[in-house]
């Protein structure tokens, strides 16, 4: 369940006379490292006579280097875009096996890659005697940067601070007072001395009340809120650049969208640039509104909604019954028992005892209640990934007309009642079937699983033709005899039905010229359909 929402921000400046505008750098534009989806952006800039070149900056960071060729009275910055919420999980990523526990060291290479993230530019004893109360004790690295997250907040009250710039850690530790900037860059700064690569990083943050309010912890915003904010990165071999927001003590999400992220916060400043002389009126807007929103359990269709929903329903069944189209409405539903939510054949297994009776059962009454005078059959399903055998799939038929398929439903196998037929009835019930075929007996084949010499079943070469065969002089039923390369007949492993388990691979393929010169007739022509016999469960 997605929102989707537009950020208009608007920075003017109104001089008091027509000044000089020097180029300016803007880094408004989200990084492309953003996790949350970007649909659409722009850009306006007055006055309109300017130049734009768009770069990126050493950091990766999308900069916009705007000049100016003539003096003007005013300088507007619009942006615009659109974002998906798509919800991110904060602690959803891998943690290389040599970092799961703090503290740890970068291997060589990476130290030196990140090496303008390590360095440390405050040494005074505030902040030292801050670093030397964070618990270094060896832990996992998300509780380490958890819990050094929620110390900043904690120890630190937030304020908004008109004035530019940002603090240094120790006027912050000192004060006990900072905006977003300074929690942020303190931080940055005691991961450093901590041994651990940290950025600063400034970006918009979106804030969207909530359908209801929370049974338990804090409220949240009461209206939808985005606004300038900055938090810290850090950076977890594996896991990448970590955001940290101190402000709040939380993990960054699909609510914190970074513009730029720098070692020193003066490179991550949102807009950068002079003027002439002058004196200037500073306007700053900065709005979000829900553009979508996905209907969900905490904020269902309107009353009015679900009337639009209903009358286009109804006006498409009057088309769908103008055209005589029919639906039939199929699915999946997935069943668990209710006093066994745990054993295999209800999570993860294709089969189990229960599973299978179970089914067998409901595809029974389904079959009295829709088609009486149906046919059950079972037949291979769906082969998933990584399983060895296809599924199994349970269907009945029946014709809509009420015409019966099948008779006697005592000649359909039903798993739910006890079997008792043997292999002898199995390997009777072939050789009379090849007697009452006309069929020489010498092509039945005995099957054998790989494991086992005992036969599992029958195998009989069969085709129908509608050539005149030698013997009866009129069309019928014919075989031949498999050539294989292993005898007797091996069963692939496994445990499907012997005739979905042959070695048909095994089998010559006769060349094209050979098999269209043979007639159906020719007795070493080798085709490679069958009938099977096999007693299974005693039926």
């Amino acid at each position: 369940m997605a929102i989707q929402v537009a950020i208009r921000h608007r920075t003017s400046y109104h001089f008091d006379r027509v000044t000089t505008i020097l180029p300016h750098l803007i880094r408004l534009r989200p990084a492309p490292h953003t996790r949350t989806p970007v649909i659409a952006y722009s850009l306006k800039i007055s006055p309109e006579n300017h130049f734009i070149n768009w770069q990126q900056d050493p950091f990766s960071n999308h900069l916009a280097r705007v000049v100016f060729p003539e003096p003007a009275k005013i300088l507007i910055i619009d942006v615009e875009l659109i974002a998906d919420m798509t919800v991110i999980n904060p602690f959803d990523f891998f943690v290389e096996e040599n970092a799961e526990c703090f503290p740890f060291q970068y291997q060589q290479q990476l130290a030196h890659d990140l090496a303008p993230y390590l360095e440390i530019k405050d040494h005074s004893d505030t902040l030292l005697a801050w670093v030397d109360g964070a618990d270094i004790k060896p832990q996992p690295i998300v509780d380490f940067l958890v819990n050094e997250n929620a110390r900043t907040r904690n120890h630190v009250a937030y304020i908004i601070r008109m004035e530019a710039g940002v603090q240094t850690p120790q006027q912050t530790l000192n004060n006990k007072l900072g905006s977003c900037r300074d929690s942020a860059w303190l931080l940055v700064q005691t991961l450093r001395h901590l041994g651990l690569a940290a950025r600063f990083a400034s970006g918009y943050l979106v804030q969207l009340a909530a359908d209801v309010k929370p049974v338990d912890g804090p409220a949240g915003p009461d209206r939808d809120f985005t606004d300038l904010h900055a938090w810290a990165e850090v950076f977890v071999p594996g896991a990448g650049w970590i955001g940290l927001d101190p402000t709040s003590g939380l993990l960054t999400a699909e609510g914190h969208i970074p513009l730029a992220c720098t070692p020193d916060p003066v490179s991550a400043a949102p807009i950068s640039g002079a003027t002439g002389v002058c004196e200037v009126t500073f306007e700053h807007q900065n709005t979000v509104s829900r553009l979508h929103e996905d209907a969900r359990v905490t904020k269902p269709y309107s009353s009015e909604q679900w009337q639009q929903i209903d009358k286009l329903g109804r006006h498409v069944d009057t088309c769908f019954q103008k055209n005589d189209v029919r639906l039939t409405v199929g699915g999946e539903p997935t069943f668990v028992a209710i006093d066994d939510m745990q054993s295999a054949q209800w999570n993860t297994a294709a089969s189990g005892d229960d599973k299978r009776r179970l089914a067998e059962l409901l595809l029974w009454r389904l079959k009295q209640h829709y088609g009486p005078e149906g046919i059950i059959q079972l037949s291979q399903g769906k082969w998933y990934p990584d399983e060895p055998l296809p599924r199994w799939a349970l269907e009945i038929f029946w014709r809509t007309d009420q015409k019966p398929v099948w008779h006697d439903p005592l000649l359909l196998a039903n798993e739910l009642t006890p079997g008792h037929y043997k292999i002898e009835q199995s390997a009777d019930f072939i050789k009379r079937l090849v007697a009452h075929l006309q069929i020489e007996p010498g092509y039945i084949i005995t099957a054998s699983e790989n494991s086992k010499n005992t036969a599992a079943g029958y195998v009989l070469p069969l085709e129908y033709s509608e050539q005149k065969s030698a013997q009866t002089g009129e069309p019928g039923w014919r075989s031949c005899r498999w050539q294989l390369q292993n005898e007797p007949l091996q069963l692939i492993a496994g445990d499907s039905p012997l005739g979905y388990r042959l070695p048909l691979d095994s089998l010559p393929w006769p060349e094209k010229e050979e098999s269209d010169s043979r007639n159906s007739d020719d007795p070493r022509r080798i085709f490679r359909t069958a009938l099977c016999t096999q007693v299974r469960t005693g039926r």
